[in-house]
């Protein structure tokens, strides 16, 4: 049986499919910032509950939630907006840093020793990592553009 010869210079065509994006502009930018608000409450209630460890809730209480909330809200703004302009290890390095060290201050609340908790989010920072340098390796080309969809 015959075969056609390959023709050089002539590639073969690869088909690009893109997704649909179903949410406008505005819709992204709202949960740009929605979401480390949001995010932001949830970790502020959560470091204040670790704090008074079961007991009675106070003003300091409340105040240090609001604090520690706010804290992480301006940080992960930070992050999501600078990470994205570094190479893709340090980009890695920046997301999986702060989750670490969100982790860690969370950790240390409870009253667990200083280097238990120092120990705990280093082993959380690692592994965030790993999974986000695979994913950031695996989803740029070699100069750290995005690879089409």
């Amino acid at each position: 049986m015959a075969h056609a010869a390959p023709t050089p210079g002539r590639r073969p065509t690869v088909r690009v499919t893109v997704t649909p994006d179903i949410f406008s502009e505005r819709t992204h930018t709202i949960a740009r910032f929605g979401i480390p608000v949001v995010l932001g409450l949830i970790y502020g209630y959560w470091a204040a509950a670790n704090r008074r460890g079961g007991g009675e809730i106070t003003g300091w209480n409340i105040l240090f939630g609001f604090v520690t909330a706010i804290a992480f809200m301006v940080l992960c703004i930070a992050v999501a907006v600078l990470a994205p302009k570094l190479k893709r290890e340090l980009h890695s390095l920046t997301k999986s840093a702060f989750a670490g060290a969100a982790f860690g201050f969370l950790y240390s609340q409870t009253g667990a020793s200083v280097l238990r908790s120092v120990t705990m989010s280093l082993l959380v920072t690692a592994a965030i990592f790993a999974v986000f340098f695979y994913r950031y390796y695996t989803h740029e080309d070699a100069v750290g553009n995005p690879l089409p969809r």
